[in-house]
């Protein structure tokens, strides 16, 4: 596996695999609708970083960073994890969030702090605290499962 910046060539793996994770599963991500082509270059650019993890030629994985806020929060960063579905339990992820940490750092960012990670995401809970993140706490019912019901979410932060 490889780790590296995204490139325009990778733009439609990284958008499969996003629609597949907000459209088909709806368990994590709070959009609601998936990306066209024109809107996932356009998405992606716009990020401070897109880091992608890259196994045979194609895109295993990938996340974004940027700003969590503005102005006198703007040294808090975010991130968003994406790992193809056929690759999962293979350490894609724990490798992305390693990364991402190495990238926030080098973009300027102090923090990184999680809105919104989905009670039942026992993967990526079980990959954030294992690299130190701290729960701030739990919002009830914060997030719209696909299957109709809501979920809690945990909201997390991580000191640079």
């Amino acid at each position: 596996m490889k780790l590296r910046a995204y490139e325009d060539g990778d733009i439609q793996d990284m958008m499969e695999i996003w629609n597949h994770i907000v459209v088909e599963e709806g368990d994590s991500f709070p959009q609601m609708n998936g990306l066209s082509l024109s809107e996932a270059r356009n998405f992606f650019a716009g990020q401070s970083h897109c880091g992608v993890a890259e196994m045979d030629g194609k895109v295993a994985g990938f996340y974004i960073l940027h700003p969590n806020n503005v102005g006198r929060c703007g040294h808090i960063g975010n991130t968003s994890y994406a790992v193809a579905p056929n690759l999962r339990g293979k350490g894609i992820g724990r490798r992305l969030v390693e990364d991402s940490i190495n990238q926030a750092k080098e973009h300027g960012y102090g923090l990184l702090q999680f809105n919104a990670v989905v009670k039942t995401n026992e993967g990526a809970i079980r990959i954030y605290e294992q690299l130190g993140f701290q729960r701030l706490g739990i919002i009830p019912k914060g997030f719209y499962m696909k299957a109709g019901y809501y979920e809690d979410i945990i909201l997390y932060y991580l000191e640079l």
